[in-house]
């Protein structure tokens, strides 16, 4: 049986290992929102609205340390820190398009 490593840890199914990634209720909605471009902490805290800080920081470390998302800091006062979808992460759009699809198709008014 073929294994899957993520940071350590097997999967024995792609699907699981693809669930990890964006699995949870905040990683695929930031992947979601960084899809057009760079987005600061700050505009992404916007667009999450009931995000909280803490949560925020949370999921954007484990993006960046799977890979899916890049962290740039501007050496200015203040600092000025950005997140970008990786390579990696812009491989997840039209996993993530599919679902936007299926949920505007399920969604009943």
């Amino acid at each position: 049986m073929k294994r899957y490593k993520l940071n350590g840890a097997y999967y024995y199914c792609p699907v699981d290992l693809t669930l990890q990634i964006v699995g949870g209720r905040w990683k695929g909605i930031v992947i979601w929102n960084l899809r057009e471009g760079k987005k600061r902490f700050s505009e992404l805290k916007k667009i999450l609205v009931t995000i909280n800080d803490k949560m925020l920081s949370q999921v954007l470390r484990e993006l960046e340390e799977q890979g899916v998302i890049n962290r740039k800091v501007h050496e200015l006062v203040p600092p000025k820190v950005e997140y970008c979808l990786s390579t990696e992460g812009k491989k997840l759009l039209p996993i993530m398009q599919a679902m936007s699809d299926y949920g505007v198709k399920f969604a009943v008014e």
